[in-house]
């Protein structure tokens, strides 16, 4: 218990650097907003756009002048933002302790490594539940001044719900590259690196029907905006996936930090 609340303590002003960086996007993104509310004539400005721009970012999915369709495009946003800091708390939450030289004192406390993982996973694991909470929280003030209806609501749960498992995504594979990786001062690097590859491959997928197998090696393939809105639901197959990427990842992080050799 003492791990977990000395990670709380540690990445809180992680946590509220995040929490403005959100509020800041959404405050400005919705203020944006008031272009395009009941206004269809904005929606010429698609009509100038590349279709394959349009496909990749799923824009022709969505109706701007509504808060659902709006919010459905700034999906791609949150999920970039919330998943970034989800890696790098999975992937710093570890390998700090051998950057700062303080994996010797937390290997002299009574713990085993996998309760040592236990407990800095779970402090991860609640920051990334409170930046999505406050992520919400600040979505549903700011449509506010836009009377959102019932609709809207139930795709912002629906969207949120699938940004929580994308975290999760990202929070397992930043934890197994801390927990795996000897070059421990890249883990962060790497774990945010691989995120913009797959993030670059969902793009490439949607813009090209010949790459469009890359949708099955990107997270943020797995919840498709437009899909939430049309159908609310995520498909079972990639439910499916993201549960085995986060028990492999998960898995391999206590494999590899319970016989890897730490830097003292």
């Amino acid at each position: 218990m003492n791990i977990f609340v000395r990670e709380l303590k540690a990445n809180f002003k992680s946590l509220i650097i995040w929490a403005v960086i959100v509020g800041l996007f959404v405050t400005v993104g919705v203020s944006k907003f008031s272009a395009y509310a009941d206004n269809p004539e904005m929606l010429a400005i698609l009509d100038t756009m590349p279709k394959a721009l349009l496909d990749a970012f799923n824009l022709e999915a969505f109706n701007l002048t509504t808060l659902t369709g709006f919010f459905g495009v700034m999906q791609t946003y949150f999920a970039l933002m919330l998943a970034i800091a989800a890696a790098m708390w999975g992937s710093d939450i570890i390998s700090k302790e051998e950057r700062d030289k303080t994996v010797e004192f937390s290997l002299t406390l009574p713990v085993t490594r996998s309760k040592l993982v236990t407990a800095k996973a779970l402090a991860a694991l609640v920051n990334c539940i409170l930046l999505l909470l406050f992520t919400w929280a600040v979505s549903l003030i700011a449509a506010q001044p836009y009377s959102p209806d019932q609709e809207f609501l139930d795709f912002l749960s629906l969207q949120m719900q699938s940004l929580f498992l994308l975290q999760l995504i990202f929070l397992a594979i930043g934890l197994f590259l801390g927990c795996a990786m000897r070059q421990y001062r890249r883990a962060g690097s790497v774990a945010v690196g691989l995120l913009l590859a797959t993030y670059f491959m969902s793009v490439a997928s949607g813009m090209n029907e010949k790459l469009e197998f890359l949708k099955y090696l990107s997270p943020f393939k797995y919840f498709d905006a437009g899909l939430l809105a049309r159908e609310a639901r995520i498909e079972p197959v990639y439910l499916g996936l993201t549960a085995a990427i986060i028990v492999v990842c998960v898995a391999g992080a206590y494999l590899t930090y319970s016989r890897r050799d730490l830097y003292i």
